[in-house]
C-alpha cells in the first residue's frame, strides 16, 4: 500500500498568495485556480479586471494539468504540431499554456492555472504560486 501526499488548505493559500503577488507585482489582471490530484476545485480567485472568462478557462487549465500530470502547454503543442484529433479527448479542456501541475517526489498533489494574460505570462504565474512550497 502507498502513501499519499495532499495539499492541505495552509498549502492552498501559500500558493494562491504567491501567486497572486506574481501577478500583482506585473499588474496582471488574471483569474487564478489550483485543484487536488484529482482535478476538483479547491480555490478560485478572479483579481479585480480579469475578464469574466477566465473563471472558465484557469481551472480547466488547472484540471487538465493534475490529470495529465504535466503542464497544460504539453497538449497545445501537441495540437499546433497538426495532432488535432486530441481535440476530440474525453473530459480534456484547458489545453492552453498556463496550467501547472504539483509535483513533489514524483507524485502529483494537483495544480495552479491562470487565465488572463499571455499564456506564457499565466504559466509564470502558475509557477510562482507553486515556489512558495518550496518543493
Amino acid at each position: 500500500m502507498k502513501s499519499t501526499v495532499v495539499l492541505e488548505s495552509v498549502d492552498v493559500k501559500a500558493v494562491a498568495a504567491a501567486a497572486e503577488a506574481e501577478a500583482l507585482a506585473h499588474g496582471w489582471a488574471v483569474t487564478i485556480a489550483i485543484v487536488d490530484a484529482g482535478g476538483h476545485l479547491l480555490h478560485l480567485n478572479r483579481l479585480d479586471g480579469a475578464p469574466p472568462i477566465s473563471a472558465h478557462i484557469a481551472p480547466a487549465k488547472a484540471h487538465t494539468a493534475a490529470l495529465g500530470r504535466r503542464e497544460s502547454k504539453v497538449y497545445e503543442d501537441v495540437i499546433n504540431g497538426g495532432r488535432t484529433s486530441f481535440l476530440s479527448a474525453p473530459s480534456v479542456e484547458g489545453l492552453l499554456e498556463g496550467g501547472v501541475p504539483i509535483l513533489k517526489d514524483g507524485q502529483c498533489l494537483g495544480a495552479v492555472g491562470v487565465s488572463g494574460v499571455k499564456s506564457s505570462e499565466d504559466a509564470q504565474i502558475a509557477r510562482a504560486g507553486i515556489a512558495a512550497l518550496g518543493l
